[in-house]
């Protein structure tokens, strides 16, 4: 086994991944990923470090800790904004996933099926990266590149996601189709984000999962939505025409085809429970 850090202070983490590292939090993705074989890496736990951990409000909206747990996210007392991200943790897993599984583990890990990633997406999510040379942000829709792919650079940490507080009052919700209730990988799932002002759709934000390489909002929807009623017509303007930025495919789960007939049901039926 190689060298096995674990950091007290971001700076000492920091300093440590000037040289190759791998990182490891909640270890949820780390260990099935080498089971039979030996760790031959330099493991960095950031498990320790107490900055990573926790959920703040700020003036603009709100700081989750990148080695929040799950469980954590779950429990703490948050706005209806965050019931779809809410929602979305219920999902990760069973109960000890939740409870060791971080939020910043999600997004790294960049699995197409992630279940984080939609939700954080209809939030507007920015993450926050740091290395030994400085920080900055990057909006979520940019941070994941591919399957299992992301923007992070050499020597750089997700220290924290960011959630903007939005102009008016939110609704948010998510849904996921697995071949069972828990313990399963998305065939499909989708989460949005109505911003409700006069009774009406001020703003949305509709984000798809597991049906293409990387989790994609849909534009042509949210546009469509915007101004319409928000009572129980909502979901009637939903069209298939809107889920051009997908790219299913066929696998073990579901086709293509199968995949799309299903993201249509579970947007609609999305929708309706927003406004119920």
């Amino acid at each position: 086994m190689g060298d096995y850090l674990r950091p007290r202070d971001l700076d000492e983490a920091l300093q440590a991944l000037t040289r190759p590292c791998t990182v490891l939090a909640g270890g949820t993705d780390f260990y099935p990923a080498r089971v039979g074989r030996l760790v031959t890496e330099d493991v960095l736990d950031i498990a320790g470090i107490a900055i990573l951990r926790g959920i703040s409000e700020t003036p603009t909206g709100w700081r989750l800790g990148a080695t929040t747990t799950w469980s954590e996210l779950v429990e703490a007392e948050l706005p209806p904004l965050f019931d779809g991200l809410k929602q979305a943790g219920r999902e990760v897993g069973g109960r000890q996933i939740q409870n060791a599984g971080t939020l910043a583990g999600n997004l790294c890990n960049a699995s197409p099926a992630a279940d984080g990633v939609p939700a954080l997406l209809a939030l507007d999510a920015e993450i926050e990266i740091a290395s030994f040379a400085g920080s900055r942000r990057l909006a979520l829709a940019e941070f994941i590149t591919g399957v299992r792919k992301t923007a992070l650079l050499s020597g750089e940490l997700v220290v924290a996601i960011h959630v903007p507080r939005p102009p008016h009052v939110a609704r948010a919700g998510f849904l996921k189709l697995g071949a069972r209730r828990y313990l399963v990988i998305s065939i499909a799932m989708a989460s949005a984000v109505i911003e409700v002002a006069e009774g009406g759709v001020a703003a949305a934000r509709i984000a798809v999962g597991a049906c293409s390489p990387v989790a994609q909002r849909l534009p042509a929807l949210e546009a469509a939505l915007v101004g319409a009623a928000f009572d129980g017509s909502l979901a009637d303007r939903v069209e298939p025409t809107h889920l051009a930025p997908l790219s299913p495919i066929d696998d073990v789960r579901g086709s293509a085809s199968y995949r799309g007939e299903a993201v249509l049901t579970l947007l609609r039926r999305l929708l309706s429970g927003l406004v119920s």
